[in-house]
């Protein structure tokens, strides 16, 4: 049949059969606890007041909020509604924030009332913005935002009955994200209801994240960041309960959320879950709950997964995405056929970024475009292609760069083994050229990453007037403990090649990160190009 492929029959699926599952909310004002029947009813008031302040289909509706439930009720409301659903990064610099806001042309803007002042710094510069909206447990507070409307209160007043629209087209977009952009302003990527249904479809499926009825659902992975990995939209359509954990959690708030609220699943970057490791460490929590932890974003050291599964007794489940990609296109799921291999087999394939998600094709290409083999050595761009896989930036002319012959050029650097696990060796950009050979960052950075002294690592290419690049290690200690360069480089002869073993190893405080947590190479590459060179000509 030609059914519609639309978030509005995910959400009735939610009301229909899951009336009385939770939802648990962690706001400024305590802990709120209601119903998917009481979501249900507050998300139709939610499209009912946006129409009456003039939102159109087509039109965008900009969030800039936490995980809590006023912006789990943006998420079905805007898209079923006919708008599009833009999730703003409330980490952007300035510039970018008010950028994006005005290229995706935001109607309205959803802010939560402690990031009101990042929206009012930004104000002289939006173009397209007719009405804010600040969510907020209590009375609003002061702004020079106009005109401005408190979110229950706009709620309290709207129609009761409103009835989503039965025409959406499938086709239509529900949704923009913008990638955080190394270089130049952010890309803007499109959704359709489709991509996010057949991405809810796959995030489903037993043999990927597996999230089911059962699940108690807690995306830590903020909403803003492409769309908590589509694992909101998945838990509604499968009437899971969901724990969202509000404003700024640190690592002893969610070990309490985990414990209190028996959480199955959780999803966050690395550094959430080495600050949760270092809390149940400092304090005894109990997270039997958990039969698994998602993990994307960056790579997690191998170390980290051990120490969950074999120290905690914690699956541990490493996935990978992009923006462009909606954004999981692989996690990390052992094959039936590796259960029984040796303990160091399995680790190694599990800190690799995993099997393809059914759905999609991949490929890996070498700079002249041939296909490289899988066998695990062989190093190649990776490209991929698939019904939630963007086909281009929005109005943005980088498109040509980036999407070319129906494939999407993901610009990471990777291998893949014969049993068909992807492994990141580097990014294009962040592979160091040592003499004409290639040294990947990111295996270095694992590797030095494993030292018991070692909270983070990252490496980057230096320049050296003979080699053209050698590889500078930026470590940042565990605290209270003594580490020297030399101890560094000793630990990593036997786990690298000679070859790759840093040049030098500087110690810093931390390693700068992107807005949604990334190591941010290029401030450390702008900082040290020249550090090798300097020290040859000191006295």
């Amino acid at each position: 049949m030609r059914h519609q492929l639309t978030l509005h029959t995910m959400l009735e699926r939610a009301r229909r059969f899951f009336p009385d599952k939770e939802i648990v909310s962690r706001t400024g004002a305590g802990i709120f606890r209601y119903t998917y029947a009481d979501y249900y009813d507050r998300t139709r008031r939610l499209a009912a007041a946006l129409e009456r302040l003039g939102v159109r289909r087509g039109d965008r509706v900009g969030t800039l909020a936490w995980n809590h439930h006023r912006h789990l009720e943006a998420y079905f409301a805007v898209p079923c509604m006919g708008a599009s659903l833009h999730t703003v990064n409330l980490r952007l610099p300035p510039e970018h924030l008010a950028y994006v806001i005005n290229h995706a042309g935001d109607r309205v803007l959803l802010v939560d009332a402690d990031l009101v002042p990042l929206v009012e710094a930004v104000r002289p510069q939006l173009k397209t913005v007719e009405h804010y909206i600040i969510m907020a447990d209590v009375s609003l507070p002061e702004t020079r935002l106009s005109p401005v409307h408190g979110y229950e209160e706009l709620l309290a007043s709207a129609q009761e009955d409103y009835r989503f629209p039965e025409d959406v087209d499938e086709w239509a977009e529900a949704g923009i994200c913008f990638s955080s952009a190394t270089t130049g302003m952010p890309k803007g990527v499109c959704y359709a209801h489709r991509a996010i249904y057949l991405h809810s479809m796959m995030v489903c499926m037993a043999d990927t994240v597996g999230v089911g009825e059962r699940d108690v659902v807690m995306p830590v992975v903020p909403m803003f960041h492409v769309n908590a990995w589509g694992l909101p939209f998945a838990a509604v359509w499968m009437g899971a309960k969901q724990v969202l954990p509000g404003p700024r959690p640190d690592p002893h708030t969610l070990c309490r959320l985990i414990q209190d609220e028996k959480v199955t699943l959780a999803a966050g970057v690395p550094t959430v879950w080495m600050g949760v490791l270092q809390a149940v460490e400092q304090e005894r929590y109990d997270l039997s709950s958990i039969t698994r932890i998602a993990c994307g974003g960056a790579a997690p050291p191998r170390a980290l997964i051990e120490a969950y599964e074999l120290k905690l007794g914690v699956p541990f489940l490493h996935a990978y995405g992009m923006t462009e990609g909606a954004p999981v296109t692989h996690v990390g799921r052992l094959k039936s056929t590796l259960e029984g291999a040796p303990t160091d087999q399995r680790y190694a394939k599990k800190a690799k970024q995993g099997l393809l998600a059914p759905g999609l094709d991949m490929k890996v290409v070498d700079a002249e475009g041939n296909e490289v083999p899988w066998d695990g050595r062989s190093m190649g761009e990776m490209a991929l292609r698939g019904p939630w896989i963007a086909d281009a930036y929005y109005d943005d002319g980088r498109t040509a760069e980036t999407f070319r012959d129906g494939w999407y050029y993901t610009g990471d650097v990777v291998t893949v083994d014969p049993d068909g696990y992807m492994q990141i060796v580097d990014r294009v950009k962040d592979l160091v050229k040592s003499g004409g050979e290639w040294i990947s960052s990111v295996d270095l950075e694992n590797a030095i990453m494993a030292h018991p002294k070692v909270a983070e690592a990252a490496v980057v290419a230096v320049y050296h007037p003979k080699w053209q690049e050698r590889p500078l290690a930026c470590v940042v200690p565990k605290p209270g403990v003594e580490l020297t360069g030399e101890e560094i480089k000793e630990f990593l002869k036997g786990r690298v090649a000679d070859w790759w073993i840093p040049d030098d190893v500087v110690f810093i405080p931390e390693v700068p990160k992107t807005s949604v947590g990334k190591f941010d190479k290029k401030v450390l590459r702008t900082q040290y190009w020249n550090h090798l060179a300097q020290q040859q000509t000191m006295p």
